[in-house]
């Protein structure tokens, strides 16, 4: 996986634009780890504190 990762990248480098947008990245990384912390908050929502 990490010498597909590599091969990609090698091939944007050539090119002016990247195969990924990057703010496309950042988005489904924010949704990731928004999905993750209503996960967390969901789960833990209904425990009383000690």
């Amino acid at each position: 996986m990490l010498s597909t990762a590599i091969t990609l990248a090698a091939e944007s480098a050539e090119h002016g634009e990247p195969l990924v947008h990057p703010y496309l990245v950042g988005v489904i990384a924010l949704g990731l780890l928004l999905a993750l912390l209503l996960a967390v908050v969901s789960f833990g929502g209904g425990r009383e504190h000690s």
